[in-house]
Order: structure tokens, then C-alpha cells, then sequence
């Protein structure tokens, strides 16, 4: 009987928590341990271009899964990782990043191999890490699956990175096998504090007589959607969401009034939000691009904030309580309220018409940001994922209505361009049965364009939109309009699939005709990668996105 060693040990538990795949790269490190990843018939291994590729993977991987991991090798591998685990844990993803190290005998020599900054020390790279993830395990023969166990139960507790280092000596070191499943930790909340918490809460609500319901990444995180839909039945409250917990619900819900941001965002919704006695959120972050660059105006007195683990009522702060015991005790406590008395409009009904009426008859008139949007909103399908890339996309399609059952993914708050690319892999392996939507500009899309062929390799089949506008249009509008900083050289993108020698068609089009037929042809042919390249004037930009810097 074969041996049951540390590698089967985390393999293992990775499955046990809903893992399923695995991104990386190879390295002399780490390759034993990827040996036991390509023997585990639980766990398939995804080799990227890249490990920042891999990184950025991981987190659409674990954005749409709910838990995500990669490995890269010691020292080289890691730190080009780094800046993708980092985007986790600003945007509280579960990713788990698993180093490959040197042997434990050549640490504790100090021996002056490759990988190493030729110091002896081999601590340095895991300190790196201990900024960017929630937990660290540093694993020997002794301690390997408590530590695993450890580490593992804080990443799904916390919703955040965790890091191991599997030295490759101890990866090969044998162990027991586990013999329970693992369990999750679950947050459990202080019972005192709870009921003290929905007393004081409700008594608020309740007094209110315009409550409103603004509800972020935090319900995303914790997988808290369907809770979220039970407390808009139980109370009848309008809702709106920010940039980061776009689509936790179908748009088209009917107490479902749009995107608050700031100032930046569509009037009846500003007022709405602004203008209510008591504004109730759930999981919101209040960053930058979250809020109309800070031009949010939430009066603290008038709040009451529900996060993961805490809640904040005006300015009392009560800690130890689990969101999703606070959003079901209010479903039980608060009384349903009459949607007359509540004054407000659906975002359906304050739509623009062209994302309502159907778009007939394209021209020969060059493709315009507003046109691509609305034709791009007719275009949706329920449960498609939407990978949209920080800068003109993002805001662009923050104004576009999602169906039911569909996912927006965007790197809102941490935002390192070319994210999008990886991030669609990730999303497509994770969910291979739904139809996964890429829109990327063409400066971010260079960054990262060598996983187009990662994609290609495992015959996925996204719809991507490469919104040509010569250069970062984005960066244009915030500084530097005509600086050769914000320029690219031109390349011939809907070639790159050719180039890439895979599964798929490629267009590009300048036109609404040619729009038009490119998105038919889509819609119709689900059998091969569809790649649109979408030639755009460089200072077009999304009206939302200028009216947000212009704060």
C-alpha cells in the first residue's frame, strides 16, 4: 500500500473544502508536489503562463467557487504571485497560496542557492506574504496537518488569503491519513449581543419612515445572496447596491432602484439613499471607486451597518455577531412595509431607453461607448459571469441591468490592470457550464494577453470584447491626455487567436453594422472562444466615469 504522505494530506483537505482545480507554475521547488496534484484524480492541475496570471486566476476562481488555491515555487514563483494575492485580500477573496521551498536541511545550513537573495535567509519571502494573507503556515514533518487544518479553517472563516510553505523534503514525508472530514469553522455569534443588536436595530427600522437597504461585496463574500432576497421579501425595503456588490441580485428586481455612487451616480438613486431616515447596509466598503471618489453622503447617525463579523448601529459598535444571523433575525422581527408607502421607482423603470427598446438597424456610424452598452445589455443571458477590466469597461457596464442568475466580477477596489484576462480563466474553469463574458481594454489586455492561450488550451469557450480605443483611455481622462505614457503600440488583436492555434473565431469591427453581426454570431455559435475586437475613438469614455472624476 502506497504512502500516505503531506502532499496527499493537502490535496486532500483542498478537495474537501471544494477545491477542484489548482493554478500554477512549475518549479524546481515544488515539482514533487505537483506530481501528487497530477496523480489526485479529486483536483486537476491548471498550468498558466504566469504565476501573476495564475494569482489573478485564483481569484476568479474563488470569486465564483468560493475558495481558490494556486502554487507557485519558492522565492522567483511567490513574488510574482504577490501582487494577485494581494488583490485577494483587499477584496476578501479565499485564495489559498501554496509556496514549494528548499529542502529543510538546505535552510537550516543557510545554503546559497538559486531563488535566494544569496543571503542565507529563507524566512524573508513567507514575511513578504504575512502583509498580504490572513494566516501563514510554515510546514515540517511535525506539524503539517494541524497546520494545514489550521490555516485552511481560517481562510474559509475570514474570507481571506492564507499562505503555506511545503518544503520539499516535507511534502514527500509521510503522515496518517485524516480520519474525519474536515469541517469548516463557523463564526458563531454571542447570543447577548445579537438580540441586543436586532432590539435597538429594529426599533430604528421600524420608526423609520424611508429605510432603504444598500447592500455590498460583503453579501458577495459570504455567499449571503439568497438571504439578502429573503429580507427584500420579508420587509418590502427599496435596495441598492455600489459598484462592488453589482449583480448579488437580478436587476430587474422590483425593489431593486440601481448602483449608488456618490455623486456619480443617477439622481433618484443619489436622493433615495441620501435622503433616507435610516440606511441600512450590508457587507459595503466605502472606498474610492465605491463611492464617487468619497462624495458618498451617509450621515452615521442615520446607519446601520451589517458586516461579516461585526455591526455598527449609528455609532455604537457591537462585535462577535455573523451577518448572516443578523439579516435572518431581521427577517423574522421586521414588519413587511407597502411599497407605496416607501416611495421609490424600480431601476427598470428609470432605465434610459436604450437599454429597454431593441436596437434595430445598425448604421455605418462609428461604434460610441453609449451604443456598445446598450446593444452589449441586450446581448445578456441569465447566468452569465461578466469579467469586466478596471477602467472604461468597468463603469461602463456598471450601468448595464443584469439578468437573473447572473455574476459581475471587477477588481474594484484593488485594480491592477490586466487582472480581467486571468480572472476570466479562473471564472470559466470554476464554472465551465455558464457562459463567461470578457470586456478589456486594450492597454490592460497587453498586460496579461498570454493567458488568452491558457484558455484556448483547455477549450474554453468565453465571449471576449476588446474595446479598441488606442492606448489607456482612463488614464487619459484622469491625467495626461496626450502624454506617451498613456500610448500602446497598436497590435493586430482578433489575429491573437490564430497566433494562439486554438478552438476559436475572431472579428473586428468599427461599425454598429458590424457590431451587430459580430454579436449574432456569438449568440449563435457556443462551440468556439469568440474574440470581438471593438475599435473605439480614444477619448470616448463612459458618462459615468466622467461625472465620477469629476468629483
Amino acid at each position: 500500500m502506497a504512502k500516505f504522505t503531506v502532499g496527499d494530506y493537502l490535496l486532500l483537505r483542498l478537495e474537501q473544502i471544494g477545491i477542484k482545480h489548482i493554478f500554477g507554475v512549475a518549479g524546481d521547488y515544488n515539482m514533487e508536489f505537483l506530481d501528487y496534484i497530477v496523480n489526485h484524480n479529486g483536483i486537476e492541475l491548471i498550468p498558466t503562463c504566469n504565476e501573476l496570471n495564475a494569482s489573478y486566476a485564483a481569484d476568479g476562481y474563488g470569486r465564483i467557487n468560493g475558495v481558490a488555491a494556486l502554487v507557485t515555487t519558492f522565492g522567483v514563483g511567490e513574488l510574482s504571485a504577490i501582487n494577485g494575492v494581494a488583490g485577494a485580500y483587499a477584496e476578501h477573496v479565499p485564495v489559498v497560496a501554496i509556496t514549494g521551498a528548499p529542502a529543510t536541511k538546505i535552510q537550516a545550513l543557510g545554503s546559497l542557492v538559486h531563488h535566494t537573495l544569496g543571503t542565507g535567509d529563507f524566512s524573508i519571502f513567507a514575511r513578504m506574504y504575512q502583509q498580504v494573507t490572513v494566516a501563514q503556515a510554515y510546514l515540517t514533518n511535525e506539524n503539517a496537518t494541524t497546520e494545514i487544518d489550521r490555516v485552511l479553517g481560517i481562510c474559509l472563516l475570514k474570507k481571506l488569503p492564507v499562505y503555506i510553505s511545503i518544503p520539499m523534503d516535507v511534502a514527500l514525508a509521510e503522515v496518517s491519513a485524516p480520519s474525519d472530514f474536515f469541517i469548516p469553522p463557523v463564526f458563531q455569534s454571542d447570543s447577548a449581543t445579537i438580540a441586543e443588536i436586532i432590539d435597538v436595530s429594529v426599533n430604528i427600522l421600524e420608526k423609520a419612515s424611508q429605510p432603504v437597504i444598500l447592500a455590498d461585496i460583503g453579501v458577495a463574500r459570504y455567499h449571503l445572496h439568497e438571504q439578502l432576497r429573503e429580507l427584500l421579501k420579508a420587509t418590502g425595503y427599496p435596495y441598492a447596491t455600489m459598484n462592488m456588490g453589482k449583480g448579488l441580485l437580478e436587476e430587474t428586481h422590483p425593489q431593486f432602484i440601481g448602483i449608488y455612487n456618490g455623486a456619480a451616480s443617477q439622481e433618484s438613486v443619489r436622493k433615495r439613499i441620501e435622503q433616507a431616515d435610516c440606511v441600512l447596509t450590508i457587507g459595503a466598503l466605502m472606498t474610492d471607486f465605491n463611492t464617487g471618489k468619497f462624495s458618498a453622503k451617509l450621515d452615521p447617525s442615520q446607519t446601520i451597518e451589517v458586516h461579516g463579523q461585526y455591526v455598527k448601529v449609528k455609532h455604537a459598535l457591537y462585535n462577535n455577531v455573523a451577518m448572516a444571523d443578523v439579516l435572518s433575525a431581521f427577517c423574522q422581527r421586521l414588519q413587511h412595509r407597502d411599497p407605496q408607502t416607501l416611495y421609490f421607482k424600480s431601476a427598470t423603470e428609470n432605465l434610459d431607453a436604450g437599454f429597454i427598446e431593441p436596437i434595430v438597424g445598425g448604421s455605418s456610424a462609428p461604434i460610441t461607448q453609449q451604443h456598445f452598452w446598450y446593444r452589449f445589455a441586450h446581448f445578456l443571458q441569465e447566468d452569465d459571469i461578466i469579467v469586466a477590466e478596471t477602467g472604461t469597461c468597468l463603469f461602463g457596464a456598471s450601468i448595464v441591468p443584469l439578468p437573473k442568475g447572473a455574476t459581475f466580477v471587477g477588481q474594484v477596489l484593488w485594480g491592477s490592470i490586466g487582472y480581467s484576462v486571468g480572472s476570466l480563466l479562473g471564472c470559466a474553469i470554476a464554472a465551465s457550464q455558464r457562459r463567461s463574458i470578457l470586456l478589456v481594454g486594450d492597454g490592460s489586455f497587453q498586460m496579461t494577453a498570454q493567458e488568452l492561450s491558457t484558455i484556448l488550451r483547455y477549450n474554453l469557450k468565453p465571449i471576449i470584447f476588446l474595446i479598441n480605443n488606442d492606448g489607456y483611455t482612463i488614464e487619459r481622462d484622469i491625467h495626461g491626455e496626450r502624454m506617451p505614457y498613456n500610448d500602446i503600440q497598436p497590435w493586430n488583436y482578433h489575429q491573437l487567436p490564430n497566433v494562439f492555434a486554438g478552438n476559436a473565431w475572431a472579428i473586428k469591427v468599427s461599425t454598429e453594422s458590424q457590431l451587430d453581426k459580430a454579436l449574432e454570431t456569438a449568440q449563435q455559435n457556443r462551440d468556439q472562444l469568440a474574440f470581438i475586437e471593438v475599435v473605439m475613438d480614444k477619448m470616448d469614455s463612459p458618462e459615468v466615469l466622467l461625472e465620477m472624476l469629476q468629483q
